[in-house]
């Protein structure tokens, strides 16, 4: 009746509903259907995506962090299978597409997870990946993922070394990398405690502490120049688990502040075996990964820690009342029980990106995207997130800056929660290299080009 042969019309009317389907969510459907005269070019509509997503699920890390972001992840991706994120991003799906999630545990060390990674990928054909705390993770991945050509996005995953090293396709990271996390801790040791004249560190030994430190040092070199880091660190192995010896060196230690950069159970039990041996009291502690802690341990989080949480996620961002970061917290405590600490906001960032890059890829092609496009539309994006602005500026847009924050914990009696008093944010283009620059020659150099 209107000249379309049977498969054409079939053709027609699938595109036709698509389309129908953006014009509803608000976007700009004109550009799709122009985009639509090539019908061939988008693969079809697809009703399901396959996600894995890895995180510690047992283990030391299990409950700090491998649970959080499982529950952070598994919260968006329901919300956005059944619409009911937020707007912008209240349409159903990724590109109309529901998830259907596959979560996988963390531990086990690197050389298990590049053979659950290739598992994930050759034979149970997930269609991307979105995940991982551990540095070690994600720098033992990252080549492994440019060769088997999947689109991995790491939800946290601290070495700046993973976009510094060599040019990513396939990766992500869409949260800042621990760069930010030292030069943000030394901004506010300068800013609310410019008396400090000596200090130390406890960290653990491999990649993670160490290059926390290393960053750390350097930006008190250029920030405070006249502070001395004492030769007396601690670089305890991970997930040693007793600190006595380390504690004593540090108590002993003439240092008036001590930096450490622990997290999953290391963090916990060096707080509690440092707490009744008086170290908070003698010393100011600044803990880069202390908000994980918050809501777990409650009262028995001393007062007067510094703390960070990698970002802003967390207890740090409590107070910030926006329509996405209330939802977020809200829908998170009813459902779990508790505040969402930060690697939920972290691991739900990283699926929220995930479907923003596929429905801006969906309206550029008239259909559902091709992988390539999604990698496409998600390089150098930028979007708004639960608790901030996330911009895909570095890495050749593959890696994201954030602004980062920290505060000093303090138990609010009235409500019987834990709280942060003093809380300052730093702009992201103030506490991460600007893109091309790495970001040990951009710190030695004198963080040339920052904006705070």
């Amino acid at each position: 009746m209107n000249g379309l042969s049977g498969a054409d019309a079939m053709k027609r009317g699938l595109f036709m509903s698509f389309a129908n389907t953006l014009r509803a969510a608000g976007v700009a459907t004109a550009a799709v259907i122009a985009a639509g005269a090539t019908l061939s070019s988008p693969a079809w509509a697809k009703d399901t995506l396959t996600v894995a997503i890895p995180a510690f699920l047992s283990g030391p890390a299990a409950g700090p962090f491998g649970v959080p972001a499982r529950n952070g992840a598994e919260m968006v991706i329901d919300a956005i299978n059944s619409g009911s994120l937020p707007a912008p991003y209240n349409t159903i799906g990724f590109a109309g597409a529901t998830l259907e999630a596959e979560f996988v545990d963390e531990s086990g060390g690197n050389t298990k997870q590049v053979a659950e990674y290739r598992n994930l990928v050759q034979k149970r054909n997930v269609d991307l990946v979105i995940g991982y705390v551990s540095s070690g993770s994600c720098a033992a991945l990252a080549p492994v993922v440019e060769e088997l050509q999947t689109l991995t996005i790491f939800a946290v995953c601290g070495t700046p070394r993973i976009f510094e090293e060599a040019p990513r396709r396939y990766s992500f990271r869409t949260m800042s990398h621990a760069t930010a996390d030292a030069v943000a801790a030394a901004h506010y040791i300068k800013d609310m405690f410019p008396e400090i004249k000596t200090y130390t560190g406890v960290n653990q030994n491999y990649a993670w502490g160490q290059d926390s430190w290393r960053d750390f040092e350097l930006s008190m070199t250029q920030l405070m120049p006249d502070s001395k880091a004492s030769e007396n660190l601690q670089f305890p192995k991970i997930f040693a688990g007793q600190y006595g010896s380390e504690i004593s060196a540090l108590s002993l230690d003439p240092s008036e502040l001590v930096h450490s950069s622990f997290w999953d159970g290391d963090l916990e039990g060096f707080i509690f075996q440092a707490t009744p041996r008086g170290l908070f009291q003698q010393k100011k502690v600044i803990f880069t990964v202390g908000g994980t802690a918050a809501y777990r341990l409650g009262k028995r989080l001393p007062d007067g820690l510094i703390i960070g949480a990698r970002g802003p996620y967390g207890i740090l961002v409590r107070d910030r009342e926006t329509e996405l970061n209330t939802w977020f917290i809200n829908t998170y405590k009813d459902r779990y029980g508790t505040y969402p600490s930060g690697p939920a906001y972290q691991y739900g960032q990283g699926v929220l990106a995930a479907k923003i890059a596929y429905d801006k890829a969906a309206a550029a092609a008239g259909g559902f995207p091709t992988q390539d496009q999604v990698i496409d539309a998600f390089t150098g994006m930028e979007f708004e997130s639960f608790s901030t602005t996330v911009k895909m500026a570095n890495g050749a847009g593959h890696q994201a800056i954030t602004e980062n924050v920290y505060g000093i914990s303090k138990w609010n009696d009235e409500t019987a929660e834990a709280g942060v008093t003093d809380v300052k944010f730093y702009p992201a283009e103030c506490v991460m290299p600007p893109e091309g620059a790495s970001s040990v020659e951009w710190i030695e150099g004198g963080m040339k080009g920052a904006k705070c």
